[in-house]
């Protein structure tokens, strides 16, 4: 199966490769290092008698977040060195400016073809290779199994989308999982899966997910004040919408204009998944005759209707000024979600549509305990904010069972630690 993933891989990068590279054009920051993304990971330091190398891999901004006690439990631990690679020019520039101490160097991750993955291992040379997620990438796989290298996968998952896709052709699902040594999944249904694909349940252990266990600076009644005039938020209640997507900007304008025609007085703030789509959101915030104001524009001049956030690892700082969270991704078409966790774990009550397959048992829970309501379209979120936002009563018990919930579902960290801490033993 394998020889059959490099033959056609090359054709298929060449087919996807101008919608890839319009992509990295307008997000940015994809120039340097980008020889990187064929193998060229040159500068590392040689390695030393005694010291073990770990190739840490995590895709974008929050697989960056999460790992952060990984990265603090290994440089705690003698005789060890991380080298750490993203996917992601927003997920490089936040590793440069909060893991630069713990590692020994910071890249981006090879394109997945033999002779880059090839190239990028001889010059890395692990001796433990770490992913996240669904970092599962055959021919990196494939290097790690012909040196004998060690894989452990933590926080593994398998999306609705991805398990529908392999289980049509069990052999390509096979090919993701060869080389892996060790698979912690995020939840028993993810454990499952792997099964069904084929992979060995003596080398399967459910940790939880690592996301869950997170630790978020709160901020002071002045920091939240000053933030707010950075913002232009006028007093009032704020309705934010969390990491959006296309077309969910316009459905919170209706429930910010339904809320506002209801007497409410609240403004809104949009945190959009990608900071470049402000070409896009702008003319939408143009026609909609309310102020408004983008954050990488520097401070509001004055008070706004709409601040929009397009900046990138200010999530958890901009949390902790809402009253009400809607999760994006997740109205129709979007089938797949956000993370819901950082509200949950900042006691926020949330919203979000039907179309949270990345989260479905996150979302399942967080329903299941009064934490989050679901909203079936754009009309039903606007009705359900209306309602919510006046009502501080009921917010305050969706947001307690909201931090209930994340309490319940501490400990996945600590777990995957124990079986890291397991694995660098085996090394020697």
């Amino acid at each position: 199966m394998l020889w059959l993933y490099r033959l056609l891989f090359l054709p298929s990068l060449l087919v996807l490769a101008p919608a890839y590279l319009r992509r990295m054009r307008r997000r940015g920051g994809y120039g340097s290092k980008f020889s990187q993304r064929f193998g060229a990971h040159d500068g590392l330091p040689a390695k030393r008698p005694g010291v073990r190398r770990v190739w840490l891999q995590a895709v974008s901004v929050g697989e960056m977040l999460a790992i952060a006690p990984l990265l603090e439990a290994l440089a705690a631990t003698g005789g060890v060195e991380v080298y750490l690679t993203t996917t992601t020019s927003t997920g490089y520039r936040l590793a440069q400016e909060r893991y630069c101490s713990r590692t020994i160097g910071i890249g981006y991750f090879p394109l997945d073809w033999w002779l880059f993955s090839r190239r990028a291992w001889r010059r890395i040379a692990p001796d433990l290779v770490i992913l996240t997620e669904g970092e599962r990438w055959p021919e990196h796989l494939h290097q790690a199994a012909a040196r004998g290298v060690p894989v452990l996968c933590v926080n593994a998952r398998m999306s609705d989308r991805s398990y529908r896709r392999l289980m049509l052709y069990p052999p390509a699902g096979r090919v993701t999982l060869d080389g892996i040594t060790r698979l912690l999944p995020c939840s028993e249904q993810d454990e499952e899966r792997f099964v069904a694909l084929g992979f060995p349940r003596e080398r399967l252990q459910t940790t939880g997910n690592i996301k869950l266990d997170v630790n978020i600076p709160l901020l002071t009644g002045e920091e939240k004040l000053r933030l707010r005039r950075e913002l232009g938020l006028p007093d009032g209640l704020v309705l934010m919408g969390s990491s959006t997507w296309p077309g969910e900007e316009a459905a919170l304008l209706e429930a910010l204009r339904l809320a506002r025609g209801r007497g409410q007085r609240c403004a809104l703030l949009i945190v959009p998944r990608h900071a470049e789509r402000r070409p896009e959101i702008e003319p939408l915030l143009a026609g909609s005759g309310l102020r408004f104001h983008f954050r990488t524009s520097g401070n509001a001049p004055g008070e706004v209707d709409v601040a929009v956030a397009d900046t990138t690892g200010e999530m958890r700082r901009l949390l902790q000024l809402a009253d009400l969270v809607f999760v994006g991704k997740s109205l129709p078409p979007h089938t797949e979600g956000q993370t819901p966790v950082e509200a949950a774990a900042l006691q926020k009550p949330i919203l979000f549509g039907p179309g949270m397959g990345n989260f479905r048992l996150i979302a399942h829970e967080l329903l299941e305990a009064g934490a989050a309501l679901e909203v079936a379209d754009a009309a039903a979120l606007a009705a359900t904010t209306a309602a919510l936002l006046p009502d501080a009563a009921r917010r305050g018990a969706i947001a307690a069972a909201a931090g209930q919930w994340h309490r319940a579902n501490a400990g996945a960290m600590d777990r995957t630690l124990a079986i890291l801490r397991e694995e660098l033993a085996k090394l020697g």
